[in-house]
């Protein structure tokens, strides 16, 4: 390399343009060695300092401190040494390479080399002059070079990583105040010359999640202190040289102060705790009191048709409730002592139930509503005292006020059921009752063809009265009576709930028990249930009788009856017409009520469904509908059932033996599922989650063998609903596997999955169906039929058009806005009443949330 003042100059511009880089760079250089020599050291040093600030000298004998300081110290000394011998300086030289190394052509070499040969060539001069103009301009690019910092291959075991770690544990849990503890540790004993020390915490109970307190930190006169925490005082040095005194623990004052090297005392009361010698405190503690916890009775106790009881309450507590129970006692004093009651019961252990608590959120005050049906126990709507108790942590308990009320149970409204259901209760009451129960058994079967609805109601009677009258005279034991008294409540349940496949039977009975209840002043919530098995009734009524229609029109298909004489109604007028009835019985109208339903029952049953013209009945596409809405339904009554075990797995308490009502609920809910195997005692029940898959895998091939004869594919839309169906078939498979692992979270959200995509579907198709429809109409008029002799399916004339609906505007101006306003707010209306079904509310939030 030439010494020429060209190339000096060169290189002078050259480290110029280059300054921060270069500098930079080479500090990294001394980074990476200072790093590479000296990690062992610092890492000794981190471990020899957590282990002081942990405070490790003060938990072993001195001769392991002693040996463990030379052991460190060595290491450090070697450490040392290591790094010293392996330490060099980074010259300017090495800072250029690693620069240069990094941009493109190496333009740091390039700028300081001088041309070997052609010199005397002008040509070759100049390409060599662009050449280092061109790499020149390249050191405009030179960024600092970043250090490498690792020294894994030196630290294959990663030591210097744990010795952090250990220094990390020892600043979040150790403090810097227990290194100086290491000053009095000596040969011949504590360096008197440092005079003694001492060391305090406070620690408040886990409960109340506060943090520790490190007592040598607070120098204030006053600390507020919560009940129960726990005050650790150490000391250290000379026996003797400090003491303790404390008033807050509520023991007995001493006569003179401990000189115990450590004490523990919890805090108990307000008082004073004193440390006193060289370096004491004195501090006023001021405890704060652990408030017990309160609960409440709050809000109206509401009762499902089935007998399941929902009953609210608050409870609070200013560190939160853990637990708590409900208690339900027999209030004799407050029963009507007459006919199977008039004996002195059969003494029975008081109801506990476990109250639910909130699984996530603030327990420090919430409302629960306590969910449990009692039907089955034998004080099911009799006065009982109902008492709440619930705890928190510090375990101080809280009742409510003990108050009177009737223990949530179905109500029956067959007289022959209600019957039944009060001689059960007369059996469980007390067994002496037996005679009388005999006696009014034969006299209910006397004349069965007038109460009984099927031959097998009466032979079960009849059964169970001879079971009442054997025991009686042999002795009953308790097996004996629940037996019996399970016999006697599915009896009942049969008699009320029936087993018709009579659709109009089915109606009237629904009617029946409507009417039943309105005598009887039955709540707003039974009337509520019982105006939707109505509803329900009616429309199963009006399916059935399609079908019959549809048969009949089939077998005659001149057999039509007089237009002339036919009072036409469609779904919107039925569905107005018992809206007014419910109307009535809200306003307590019930006579005008029981009119209204009268005269709905003589419609019903005087009713005719018309055929379109041909008498073909239902379409292969409103079939499809009308199944895949069977489905729907059947779905969503799986889904809530899964719900349901869902919610019992997080109260197992509840399930208890015969006479306690979580194991009645669950017993009952059971009873209403259909298709519950295992009934009868006969064979093994499964487990409930396979109960419910093997309905879900039905539910299945149902839809699928629904979506393979689909009418409509071919199409758009029929093609956009088969795809959502084969969707919906999927979350159904995934929810029966969620049922069968267990996993009842899962299979919710499959089976919310399947029920989304069975709506697309049937919205996708009735789209087609009526796409379908409208052209077949146009060809039909086409072809020159008359448009005035069509019928649409509730027997309403087409008109002259041929056309159900309407393609003109009904409203105009701002009285379209104003229409449609209504509508929305009568909607918004609809959807805030609670009483009204599950499928009603969900349609009413599609509807919102669409307009």
């Amino acid at each position: 390399m030439s010494t020429r003042p060209e190339e000096t100059s060169r290189r002078t511009a050259m480290l110029d343009s280059l300054r921060w880089p270069l500098r930079l760079t080479r500090w990294g250089l001394w980074a990476e060695s200072v790093t590479r020599a000296f990690w062992p050291l610092w890492s000794v040093l981190f471990v020899a300092l957590a282990l002081l600030m942990l405070g490790l000298q003060d938990m072993v004998a001195v001769e392991w401190v002693w040996a463990s300081g030379a052991g460190l110290t060595l290491l450090a000394l070697w450490a040392l040494w290591r790094g010293l011998r392996g330490f060099h300086l980074p010259g300017e030289g090495a800072a250029l390479l690693r620069l240069d190394a990094t941009l493109k052509g190496r333009p740091i070499q390039a700028v300081l080399d001088t041309q070997a040969i052609g010199m005397q060539d002008d040509a070759s001069t100049a390409i060599w002059r662009a050449h280092q103009a061109r790499m020149q301009a390249r050191l405009a690019e030179a960024r600092a070079v970043e250090p490498d910092l690792r020294v894994s291959e030196a630290d294959p075991f990663a030591l210097r990583y744990v010795a952090l770690l250990v220094l990390s544990v020892a600043i979040l849990f150790g403090s810097l105040m227990r290194v100086q503890s290491v000053t009095n540790m000596g040969v011949g004993g504590p360096d008197l010359a440092q005079g003694p020390a001492w060391e305090g915490w406070m620690e408040p109970p886990a409960y109340t999640r506060l943090p520790s307190v490190y007592l040598n930190d607070i120098t204030a006169a006053g600390l507020d202190a919560p009940e129960g925490a726990l005050i650790t005082l150490r000391m250290y040095g000379e026996v003797g040289a400090l003491s303790v005194a404390e008033t807050v623990s509520g023991r007995a004052p001493a006569d003179t102060p401990s000189v115990e090297t450590a004490q523990e005392f919890a805090v108990l009361q307000s008082g004073q705790v004193t440390v006193d010698g060289p370096g004491g405190r004195i501090w006023e503690i001021a405890m704060i009191p652990d408030a017990a916890p309160q609960v409440a009775r709050d809000g109206e106790i509401e009762v499902s048709y089935d007998g399941e009881g929902q009953i609210p309450f608050t409870a609070r507590d200013d560190h939160g409730v853990v637990a708590g129970t409900a208690r339900f006692q027999l209030a004799l004093d407050e029963v009507d002592r007459r006919y199977g009651l008039a004996m002195d019961p059969e003494p029975r252990a008081m109801i506990e139930v476990p109250l639910p608590m909130p699984v996530a959120g603030d327990r420090r005050e919430f409302t629960q509503a306590l969910v449990e049906n009692f039907s089955l126990h034998p004080w099911a709507n009799l006065p009982v005292r109902l008492e709440i108790e619930v705890e928190d942590a510090a375990g101080q308990t809280a009742r409510s006020a003990p108050e009177v009320m009737a223990l949530p149970g179905r109500r029956f409204f067959d007289p022959v059921a209600a019957a039944v259901i009060e001689q059960r209760r007369a059996l469980l009451w007390n067994r002496l009752n037996a005679d009388q129960i005999g006696l009014l058994l034969r006299a209910l079967s006397h004349r069965p063809d007038d109460v009984f609805r099927s031959e097998v109601q009466y032979l079960r009677l009849r059964a169970a009265l001879r079971r009442v009258e054997l025991f009686h005279r042999h002795g009953m034991d308790d097996a004996t009576q629940a037996q019996i008294a399970q016999a006697l409540w599915d009896l009942a349940l049969e008699i009320e709930e029936g087993d018709l496949a009579d659709a109009l039977e089915r109606l009237r009975r629904a009617q029946e028990r409507l009417e039943e209840a309105m005598k009887n002043g039955a709540s707003d919530q039974e009337i509520a249930e019982l105006m939707q098995e109505l509803r329900e009734a009616t429309d199963d009524y009006l399916r059935q009788l399609s079908r019959e229609s549809q048969r009949n029109a089939e077998q005659d298909p001149t057999q039509q009856g007089d237009p002339q004489n036919m009072i036409e109604m469609s779904q919107n007028d039925l569905q107005e017409m018992m809206d007014r009835i419910q109307e009535l019985m809200e306003q307590g109208r019930m006579d005008e009520a029981m009119e209204a339903l009268r005269q709905l029952q003589e419609m019903m049953e005087n009713m005719q469904v018309t055929q379109g013209q041909g008498g073909q009945g239902q379409s292969p596409g409103q079939q499809a509908l009308e199944g895949l809405g069977e489905t729907l339904r059947e779905q969503q009554g799986l889904s809530d059932e899964a719900f349901r075990d869902l919610q019992e797995q997080f109260n197992p308490g509840g399930r208890s033996q015969q006479g306690q009502p979580g194991q009645q609920g669950q017993q009952q809910r059971q009873q209403n599922r259909p298709g519950q195997p295992g009934q009868g005692g006969q064979g093994t029940e499964p487990s409930l989650e396979d109960s419910l898959a093997d309905r879900q895998r039905a539910l299945r091939d149902e839809l699928n063998r629904q979506r393979r004869n689909m009418p409509g594919q071919g199409t758009e839309q029929g093609d956009a609903a088969a795809e959502a169906l084969g969707r919906a078939e999927g979350a159904m498979d995934d929810a029966e596997q969620a049922l069968r692992n267990g996993d009842l979270g899962e299979a919710i959200g499959r089976q919310a999955d399947a029920m989304e995509a069975l709506r697309e579907g049937m919205r996708n198709l009735g789209e087609a169906l009526a796409q379908n429809a409208e052209n077949q109409g146009q060809q039909g008029l086409a072809e020159g039929g008359d448009p005035s002799e069509r019928r649409d399916p509730l027997g309403r004339n087409a008109g002259t058009t041929g056309q159900v609906g309407t393609d003109e505007g009904l409203l105009q101006g701002e009285d379209v806005y104003r229409r449609a306003r209504e509508l929305l707010d009568e909607i918004r209306r609809r959807s805030g009443e609670a009483e009204r079904s599950e499928q009603e509310l969900s349609y009413l939030e599609r509807l919102l949330e669409r307009f």
